[in-house]
């Protein structure tokens, strides 16, 4: 994995590439939305494919299926009772870092390269997530919604990192969804796209415009293969 050691700063973001949320949104979405009587159509995938496309996804959506819902609530109150849905189900939900996350962090961390989470979560959010998760606690620096104005793919949040961490010729980010590698391209951080091959919105990311692995795991076990064959 040396090629990643080359550069620096790095930039992780959060949910769904270093821990395991995903399925808490998308259940806080449904509780939302049942809580008031309005059935929740979709899948896991479909939910997906729009949540990780734009920031605005899920609300047009949403407002598509339940108009008069959103008409007589709005869509900020909606969305704040989801965000209490998804801290209800961090308190008692399953919580794991994604497979190979331990590994890149531990590398990273053992060769001093500055490196920090940049995630559209809460900071309240994310230290629920450290308190259940530890190991995070070693990451140094946490860029959170509070710290920028506009969402991924806005490159505010990664701007903000810049600013904090410092600016390099050789910035690297990880995201696994297609609004993160936005943001990234938008703040000429080099991106890193880690999603599992069959997702829906690899059908609009062309793999061979940006490094490209299906798992921070496939990452690790890629890079040791490539070292072995170097050395032979």
């Amino acid at each position: 994995m040396s090629w990643i050691l080359d550069y620096s700063p790095i930039f992780f973001d959060f949910d769904g590439l270093l821990v395991n949320t995903e399925h808490l949104h998308f259940q806080a979405y449904q509780n939302m939305l049942e809580g008031h009587g309005v059935q929740f159509p979709w899948d896991f995938p479909s939910f997906a494919a729009v949540a990780h496309k734009s920031s605005e996804g899920l609300q047009k959506m949403i407002t598509a299926h339940a108009p008069t819902l959103v008409q007589t609530h709005s869509w900020n109150t909606l969305y704040n009772e989801k965000k209490k849905e998804y801290a209800k189900l961090l308190e008692t939900g399953s919580l794991d870092l994604m497979p190979g996350a331990q590994t890149v962090l531990e590398m990273v961390q053992m060769a001093e390269i500055p490196h920090a989470v940049v995630t559209n979560s809460t900071r309240k959010q994310t230290d629920t997530i450290r308190e259940k998760i530890p190991i995070l606690n070693k990451i140094p620096y946490w860029i959170t919604r509070e710290d920028y104005e506009n969402p991924k793919p806005s490159p505010d949040a990664y701007l903000k990192a810049i600013e904090i961490l410092g600016k390099s010729e050789k910035m690297l980010g990880f995201e696994d969804a297609l609004r993160g590698i936005r943001a990234l391209q938008g703040a000429a951080i080099t991106p890193v796209l880690v999603c599992p091959t069959d997702h829906p919105q690899m059908k609009e990311i062309p793999k061979d415009s940006l490094k490209y692995y299906p798992s921070l795991t496939a990452l690790f076990k890629l890079a040791a293969k490539e070292k072995l064959t170097r050395e032979q």
